[in-house]
């Protein structure tokens, strides 16, 4: 078992990332090891290099879409899964015994740990996490544009299934970047009728070729009232403030105003037509094992893949600055490339 880890991490906030090697102890039991093939780049990575959320360790190793192969299983653990290739999310951890995880809902177990929260993430030659949070990668998914789908992908699958959305629902979808995109594909390929909202017009023959029916313009509030009393689901992926009554506006009887995106700014709402549509506001975080699991199967069955733009690791700085521009078409991976 390899102790020695080599990896890239900042040390303070905002510092560029940099080679270092880490120690490990012995692996604890239940856990695994995997070897990094490769990595994507989520925004969370980046507000946790800023410290964003208040709770980054530095020197800080990111990575939390990693995909590889497991080398090494802690007691307690089927020694068949060695060789198994497999995607590492946001989630490394979580008890499996309090009534959060016993009821299928593990992602919100009050004493989750994160991959990089505490811990060194997949910005490394091997990773670690609880052997239920290493989810196999189906054969027919690419190992080297899968790792988005373990934190992206399962932000936006995991709405479809939380609220029981039927194949006859009217989706829409509120920005088109690295979360839209997958929330296009996936509401497409689940039969749904979906609608891109856009602020770019530049992404409007994007958003038709990712999955949208139509595409509006969020912007535009004259465009967007014919549409008022519609939308069965509305999912925001965007972290900045909307016009929320106008959204509210928007649902049909029982809709729902769903955000994944992590809105710094109160959300204010008028209660009344709330009450008599009988409409909903909520957020979601990721999802527990059992959804990823869905989420692969579907992902193969349907042949949905997130769309991708690859960095060397050693280049993990270029991409962040990448990232950073707002020009990445729609996620950044990273392959190992050690020597």
């Amino acid at each position: 078992m390899t102790k020695s880890v080599r990896a890239y991490a900042a040390k303070s906030p905002n510092a560029p990332l940099e080679m270092m090697e880490f120690q490990w102890g012995e692996l604890p039991p239940g856990q695994v090891e995997v070897q990094v093939e490769s990595c994507g780049i989520c925004h969370s990575d980046l507000s946790m290099l800023h410290n964003e959320w208040g709770m980054t360790q530095f020197p800080f190793v990111g990575g939390h879409e990693a995909i590889g192969k497991i080398v090494a299983v802690g007691e307690g653990v089927d020694i068949t899964r060695i060789g198994q290739r497999v995607g590492v999310g946001w989630t490394s951890q979580s008890c499996m015994t309090c009534s959060t995880c016993m009821s299928g809902d593990h992602n919100m177990c009050a004493t989750a740990e994160g991959t990089i929260v505490g811990r060194h993430g997949g910005f490394a030659e091997r990773v670690r996490c609880q052997a239920q949070w290493a989810l196999p990668l189906p054969e027919a998914l690419d190992p080297l544009t899968s790792g988005p789908l373990f934190c992206g992908g399962i932000t936006v699958f995991n709405p479809l299934i939380q609220f029981g959305i039927q194949p006859t629902a009217r989706v829409g979808v509120v920005g088109i970047g690295g979360l839209g995109h997958m929330a296009l594909k996936f509401a497409r390929a689940w039969g749904c009728e979906v609608v891109a909202f856009t602020s770019s017009d530049s992404k409007r023959d994007e958003a038709m070729q990712l999955g949208a029916h139509r595409v509006l313009n969020s912007r535009d509030d004259a465009a967007l009232a014919p549409h008022f009393g519609t939308f069965d689901l509305i999912i925001s992926t965007v972290n900045v403030s909307l016009n929320w009554p106008l959204y509210i506006n928007l649902l049909a009887p029982r809709g729902r105003l769903h955000t994944v995106g992590a809105i710094a700014e109160p959300v204010a709402l008028i209660a009344f037509p709330m009450i008599m549509g009988q409409k909903s506001f909520s957020g979601s975080p990721t999802g527990s094992p059992v959804s990823m699991a869905k989420m692969l199967s579907f992902c193969e069955r349907h042949q949905i893949a997130p769309v991708t733009e690859a960095f060397p690791l050693s280049e993990i700085n270029q991409a962040f600055d990448h990232l950073k521009s707002g020009q990445a078409r729609y996620r950044i991976v990273l392959e190992s490339d050690w020597k």
